[in-house]
């Protein structure tokens, strides 16, 4: 099997946690015509699903860069994020429109320093 399907089947592994209907989202709204794309999923709560997704190469940490969007409505605005958002609490993904792909665990995401 090849490196590249193996990490196919991996993923389809993880994929598995997808969020609730009717669950939210963060979404960069203001960030939407940069690339890269990048989604962290921290601990869902409140009524969140833990997903935060931004477009370019800053995370801001004004308290306004993330706008809520329930979980349906990501397709109007990112609908290639829609095959990572069932990835678990923990996960961070990057991609671009070229084909580039990124998925990686960080622990820190569930220590509360998100």
């Amino acid at each position: 099997m090849r490196q590249e399907e193996e990490l196919d089947d991996q993923f389809k592994d993880l994929a598995k946690e997808y969020p609730e209907a009717g669950s939210k989202l963060g979404i960069a709204l203001s960030t939407l015509s940069q690339i890269p794309i990048n989604g962290m999923r921290v601990a869902p709560e409140n009524g969140t699903n833990g997903w935060y997704i931004w477009c370019g190469e800053e995370l801001s940490s004004n308290a306004d860069f993330f706008d809520p969007l329930h979980v349906e409505h990501i397709v109007k605005y990112l609908p290639q994020v829609q095959a990572y958002l069932g990835l678990p609490p923990g996960y961070r993904f990057l991609i671009d429109n070229n084909g580039y792909e990124d998925i990686w665990y960080d622990s820190s995401l569930l220590e509360g320093n998100a």
